[in-house]
C-alpha cells in the first residue's frame, strides 16, 4: 500500500492549501469533502501564508543582488588596507621611516608581515586603527605615507562600511522573514493535515484505488515504496504481454 506524504516545504506546503481553497471555491458545502470549517480556516489562513513566501523570497532575493555590490566593496577595502600597510613596510625597510611608526597603527606585533585581513571583522577593525592611527601622526607633525593616502583608503572603507551596514540591514530583514514564516508552519501543517485527514475520511469506503484517486483530486500526496513501484511496474509488463 502507499502511503501518504505530507508536505515537508514551504512550496509543497502552499501547493497543498492552494488545492484545498481551489476545491472549497469550485465546490458547494454539500459536494466538498471535508468541513466547511476546515475550508474557512484555509480561506482565512492562505493569504497570510502568500504573503509571508511572498516576503521572504523579495528579501532574499534582494539580499542575493545586493551581495554582489557589498563584496565590490568589501573586495576594495581589503586591498587599499593590505596596499597602505605593504607601504608602510617598504618604507621602514628602505629606512624612509623608523619601526616605531607601527605603533601608531597597532601593528608592532606584526613587524613586516600583514595582519589578518580574512573577515569582515579584520578589515573594519584594521581599518579603523589605520585612520586613527594617521590622524595621531598628522597631529604630530609626521609626513602622511602616500600611495596610498589615508585619504584614499579612507574613502573605500567608508564605502565598504555603508555596504556592510546595508547588507546587515538586509540580512535582519530576511531572518524576520525566515523567522516569520517558521511560526506559520505549525499552522499550515495543521489546517493540511485536517483536510487530508477528513477528504480520506469521506472516501474511506470506496476501493483503495478509488478512494486515492479522489483523494489526490484534493492534493493529499501518495507515495510508493520502492518494492510497490517493482510490482507496478512487473504487472504493467505482464498486461502488455496479454495485449
Amino acid at each position: 500500500m502507499p502511503y501518504r506524504r505530507l508536505p515537508n516545504t514551504d512550496n509543497s506546503r502552499q501547493k497543498a492549501l492552494k488545492n484545498a481553497y481551489t476545491k472549497g471555491k469550485e465546490l458547494t458545502p454539500m459536494d466538498l469533502a471535508f468541513k466547511q470549517s476546515t475550508f474557512q480556516r484555509v480561506q482565512s489562513f492562505l493569504p497570510k501564508w502568500e504573503k509571508a513566501m511572498t516576503e521572504y523570497k523579495n528579501t532574499y532575493d534582494i539580499q542575493t543582488k545586493n551581495n554582489k555590490e557589498y563584496l565590490k566593496q568589501l573586495k576594495k577595502a581589503k586591498l587599499y588596507i593590505s596596499h597602505f600597510i605593504q607601504v608602510l613596510n617598504m618604507a621602514i625597510l628602505r629606512g624612509e621611516l623608523q619601526p616605531a611608526v607601527r605603533d601608531f597603527f597597532g601593528l608592532k606585533a606584526f613587524e613586516s608581515k600583514l595582519p589578518p585581513l580574512n573577515t569582515e571583522t579584520d578589515i573594519i577593525e584594521w581599518g579603523q586603527k589605520l585612520i586613527e592611527g594617521s590622524i595621531e601622526r598628522k597631529l604630530k607633525g609626521h609626513t602622511p605615507i602616500t600611495n596610498p593616502t589615508i585619504a584614499l583608503v579612507k574613502v573605500h572603507y567608508d564605502n565598504f562600511m555603508e555596504a556592510y551596514k546595508f547588507q546587515k540591514t538586509l540580512q535582519k530583514n530576511h531572518g524576520r522573514a525566515l523567522s516569520h514564516l517558521a511560526e506559520l508552519r505549525k499552522e499550515a501543517d495543521d489546517i493540511i493535515l485536517n483536510v487530508w485527514n477528513e477528504v480520506e475520511d469521506t472516501f474511506k469506503n470506496l476501493p483503495d484505488d478509488l478512494k486515492r484517486e479522489k483523494a489526490q483530486k484534493y492534493g493529499v500526496v501518495y507515495v510508493f515504496r520502492k518494492n510497490e513501484i517493482g510490482r507496478i511496474s512487473l504487472f504493467r509488463n505482464d498486461e502488455a504481454k496479454i495485449i
